[in-house]
């Protein structure tokens, strides 16, 4: 005698899967936070787009690269380190992730508002003239 499952059971299932795929959105907090694919020598931006005091974020290369002082350029990983979400602006000051209201200081990545705890891990950059590079 065989037994087809229960409408309940099929309902059962189907949440379960549904509700693993969205959490996946957000990422693992145990993943590799500051992986990226991109080489070494790719170009990010020229330097005149990035405002003094703020930054703009890379969203493929995984990275934000902010301008804390005029001609000073810094990078880092755009992954928070609360729970591996991605970045999604930079104002006043802070690079501000949108999952839970971390905030990190553009000047070294270090946590202005938690709930992250640790820093946005710093990513190396290379200036030539006009343009940035990833290092």
């Amino acid at each position: 005698m065989t037994h087809s499952p229960t409408r309940r059971t099929i309902l059962l299932a189907t949440g379960a899967v549904t509700l693993t795929v969205g959490c996946a959105e957000y990422g693992d907090e145990n993943s590799d936070s500051g992986s990226s694919s991109v080489e070494a020598g790719t170009e990010l931006a020229r330097t005149s787009e990035i405002p003094v005091g703020g930054g703009k974020i890379f969203k493929d290369e995984k990275v934000v690269v902010t301008q804390p002082k005029q001609g000073e350029f810094k990078a880092f990983s755009s992954i928070c380190t609360h729970q591996g979400c991605q970045v999604t602006g930079v104002s006043g000051g802070t690079i501000n992730c949108p999952c839970h209201g971390s905030k990190f200081n553009i000047t070294d990545g270090s946590v202005a508002n938690p709930p992250a705890d640790q820093p946005l891990p710093e990513k190396q950059i290379k200036v030539s003239g006009d343009s940035i590079e990833l290092a």
